[in-house]
This record gives structure tokens, sequence and C-alpha cells, in this order.
């Protein structure tokens, strides 16, 4: 779990990326600033274009100039509403057919912000340079701004482009294939930035045994995104180290414990300030500077987010799976190709560095972050669709398949948590309600998966 910069920088780009506002919120300032610079650019520059100009810019006279600005204008923002329609649409579909939590999926697609942004500021423009249209009729100067309204008609064929492009990427975006691809790569990118690679050296983690004193949540909501540095801060000033339980992804709430404070004597603060007569513990409770100091480190919100959260991936394709597994829905084939991408993310976060994770001051001070091992998310991931999915043979033998796959990818160390899971599902198909032939073809699958994997010899290479 990283810290600094780029943590601050991952978790501000995460919370813009899935709202829709800012790209066109920065488009339509952008245009109305071209409304009122172009038509002054226009003005200096019209009486010394040459005779090609006619031929390109737009040639018509004030009241011809109004009325394209204005058809512009008003055309872009019956198609706004029509394409912020169909967006909430699929957002709806999203949420009732898939899973609720992949409507930041869509939020956050560059595309649909992009377009929402072109037609905003289409309008936006169109309806500013109409403002410096001037027919003469008041007594004024005739003035018609060629360049302006020129652009404002590239602007509008743009425009139409980009509407069926939107309309031909909106239709390949609420397919189920699209949607998982897209969840998969997005957490793949999380765990690429979060966790290491498995075997890099990193040194082993000592958490502090004993009875801490206890950190409270200053807020309430999901655990977004940790600030080691500023928990290094804490470690430093009294002397302590700081152990943080809650892991990005987990629900805390106000005043109640996230984490603890334990006495180190090696430590660069003032220990004598929080150390206790009984070793491990510490009397009283933690000062309100080191309470604030800790809750500013720890940013909460109302929705898991995938700046730090590496089992928030899992979490989505499990409801998927989960909810095509629905009698609502009764999607067993969605379940099956979910699982595939179930089983893709599994191998990589087999490859990385889970488990506790230490940071260290040049000075001395320390942090232990806990976050999830392999077997918390494989439970997370495969508990519900073994228990949703235990009377389709399809699931079934796809969650064999799974075990298979993850067999090749586990250290050696774990290996033992595949051979779990098996005998566990074995047990969910004992129970289950299978023809002869079924049964048979799943046992073989069974076994199949404690045959699968390489030899310790090229395993402990893989590893």
């Amino acid at each position: 779990m990283t810290s600094g910069p780029s943590t601050a920088i991952r978790t501000v780009r995460d919370a813009v990326r899935t709202q829709l506002w800012p790209l066109p919120t920065l488009a339509v300032t952008a245009a109305i600033a071209l409304g009122l610079v172009l038509p002054r650019v226009d003005a200096s520059v019209d009486a010394g274009l040459s005779g090609w100009a006619d031929t390109v810019l737009f040639g018509g006279d004030a009241g011809s100039a109004s009325t394209v600005l204005d058809a512009v204008a008003s055309s872009l923002i019956t198609v706004t509403s029509l394409t912020f329609s169909l967006t909430v649409v699929t957002l709806q579909l999203a949420s009732s057919q898939f899973s609720p939590r992949l409507l930041r999926t869509f939020t956050q697609d560059l595309f649909v912000q992009s377009t929402l942004a072109l037609f905003l500021a289409t309008f936006a423009y169109s309806l500013t340079v109409l403002r410096s249209v001037r027919s003469g009729d008041d007594g004024q100067e005739p003035f018609v701004p060629r360049i302006s309204v020129t652009t404002s008609y590239v602007l509008a064929m743009v425009s139409v482009i980009a509407l069926v492009l939107f309309l031909a990427h909106l239709t390949r975006q609420i397919r189920v294939e699209t949607m998982l691809h897209q969840v998969r790569r997005d957490a793949s990118g999380t765990l690429r930035s979060v966790l290491p690679p498995r075997g890099e050296g990193r040194p082993a983690v000592t958490v502090p045994t004993g009875v801490g004193q206890p950190l409270l949540a200053t807020t309430s909501g999901f655990l977004l995104s940790v600030d080691a540095d500023e928990l290094l801060d804490v470690s430093r000033a009294t002397g302590s180290v700081v152990v943080l339980t809650a892991m990005p992804g987990d629900f805390v709430v106000e005043g109640t414990p996230v984490g603890s404070l334990h006495p180190d004597p090696a430590g660069p603060g003032d220990a004598a300030t929080l150390s206790a007569e009984i070793p491990g513990t510490f009397p009283g409770t933690v000062p309100e500077e080191v309470r604030r100091a800790v809750g500013s480190a720890l940013r909460t919100g109302t929705e898991r987010t995938a700046a730090q959260d590496v089992g928030f991936g899992l979490r989505q394709l499990t409801d998927v799976t989960t909810k095509a597994l629905s009698p609502g829905i009764n999607d067993p084939t969605t379940a099956v190709h979910a699982l595939g991408h179930v089983s893709a993310l599994l191998g990589e976060l087999a490859d990385a560095e889970l488990g506790p994770v230490e940071s260290r001051g040049d000075d001395g001070s320390r942090v232990v972050l806990h976050r999830p091992d392999l077997e918390h998310l494989v439970e997370m991931s495969l508990t519900q669709i073994r228990r949703y999915g235990a009377a389709d043979p399809l699931v079934v033998a796809r969650l064999y398949r799974l075990l298979a796959e993850l067999s090749w990818r586990v250290s050696p160390a774990d290996a033992w948590l595949v051979e779990r899971e098996r005998g566990r599902l074995d047990h969910t198909v004992s129970g289950s309600d299978f023809d002869a032939v079924t049964l048979a073809g799943l046992t073989e699958l069974s076994r199949r998966v404690t045959t699968a994997g390489p030899t310790p010899s090229s395993r402990s290479a893989h590893g």
C-alpha cells in the first residue's frame, strides 16, 4: 500500500474520473471563453482576409448567421438531453441487471464524458457567439463574425459524427462481456499500482502483539485510501508502532477501532508519553491531536473505489455472478463468463505480494498496514458463488476449472488453499441432486484439480 503524492494523485484521479460533470464543465468554460475571444479576432482580421476565405468561411448576412447559430444551439441542447437520457437508461440497466457496483464503470467512461462535453461546449459556444452578431438595425455597425459562425458549423458537424459514434459505443458498453472485461482491467491496474510482485524480497513484517491503545475512526464510511506518510508522522511523534487493521474497502464506523498504537522503545519519539506500566498496553486514551492526525490519514467515502482497494474488482465480478444466478435473472451463461474473469484476476493476485505491509521511516518510525491475503480474497470470491450456483452443473464445472487454473499460479505455501476449496466444492456436489453422468463428469474435474499445476520444481521457478 503506497503512500505520498502517488497515493493522493491516484485517489483524486479516481474520484474525478467517476464523475460526469468535471470534463463537461471544463469544456463549457473553454467554449464560453472561445465564444468571447474569437469574434474579437474576427473583427480584427476580417478586412485582411483574402478571396479564398469567401469560399471557406460563412458568407451570409447577420440574419443568416443568427439563424445558423440559433439552430446549432437549440439542436445541440436537444441532442444533449437525448444523450443524457440514454446514459441514465444504461445506468439503470446495469444496476438492475448486473450489479449497482458497476455504475462507476459507466460514469468513468471517458468517451461518454467527452461526448457530453462536446455537445454542451458546442451549445455554449454558439449561444455566446450569437451575442456578438449585429444586423445594424439598431444603429450599430453591422457585424458578422464569419470565422466564429464557421467554427460553430464545424462543431455541429463533429457533434453529429460524435452522436453516431456514441450510439455505437453505448450498444457495445451495455454488453456484459464488455463490462466484465472493463472491471477486470481496472482491477488489474489497481493491483499493479498497489501490490508489488511476489518474491521481490520484501522483508518480513513483524506485527506487534499484545493489547495496544485503540485508534478510533473519526468518520463513518468506506475506507478509500490510507496515507502511510501521515501515519509515520504519528509513529514518529508518539514513539509507537501504528498498526492499522482496517483495510481499504472496509466500512468503518465512527468511534470504533480501526487500529492501535503499540509501545516501541526503539521509536524516535517520546515513548514516555504513551508508555504503560504493563508492557504492551497503554493507559488512558489516545490524545485528541493523535486521533485527529490518524483520522486525516484515512480517507472515507460513501462507496468503495479502486484507488487502493485490491478486492473491489473481485467484489464487482462476484456480484455480477451471483446476480446472474438469482431466480429473477437466471442467466448461468453470464455467471460462467464472469467466473473466467474471476479466475484471471485471482491468478494475478496470487502472483502479487499480499498480506500485511510495513512502512518504516529513516528514523525508525513504523507503520503496519493490514491488507487482504489470498485466503481472504478466494473466500470472498467463491463462497457465495458456490452456494448459489450449487444446482447448476455448468457453474460447478467452471468452479472446478477455476481451482485447476489457480493451482498453476499460487505459491507452494498457498497450495493448501486450492485443495481446501476443492474439498468444499466436493462437499457441495455431494449434496446436490445430479444424475450419474453429470456427477461422474464433475468427479473427473475434481480429480484434475489435484493433478493440475506445475511440478514442484517448475512451481518453485514460477514463484
